[in-house]
């Protein structure tokens, strides 16, 4: 923004020069159009770069809503998870949630294709 009042400014300038007849037209200034797309190029990048951090956060909370608590990889003896693993009684909620998710994100999609195709669900739902 800065360059482009400035080349706004040195034209302005040079203009209002050659108008009052003080200046000839031989200096050669910078293209206020070109300063111009090199501005709005630079603010379709900046909001871009928005858009993906946005996203990103966006993405963020809800893998933190879904997935709470990680699963230990390892089982227990073999070192790596420590004293992070939680005990059976509380993954059994969080089991519970995940097959709930997998069964709304298949009952979506099911629901999606058949008015898609036109077709109807079988009786007694999905």
């Amino acid at each position: 923004l800065q360059t482009l009042m400035k080349v706004a400014a040195q034209n302005l300038v040079q203009n209002s020069s050659i108008d009052n007849g003080q200046k000839s037209a031989d200096g050669a200034l910078q293209r206020f159009d070109k300063s111009l797309e090199e501005f709005y190029a630079l603010c379709d990048q900046l909001e871009l770069c928005l858009r993906l951090a946005h996203e990103c956060l966006s993405q963020s909370f809800d893998s933190a809503k879904h997935a709470p608590a990680l699963v230990p990889a390892a089982p227990k003896g073999e070192g790596g998870a420590g004293g992070e693993t939680l005990p059976y009684t509380q993954y059994l909620p969080l089991i519970k949630a995940q097959i709930a998710g997998a069964k709304d994100i298949h009952n979506a999609l099911l629901e999606g294709t058949n008015k898609i195709t036109g077709k109807l669900p079988p009786p007694g739902g999905p």
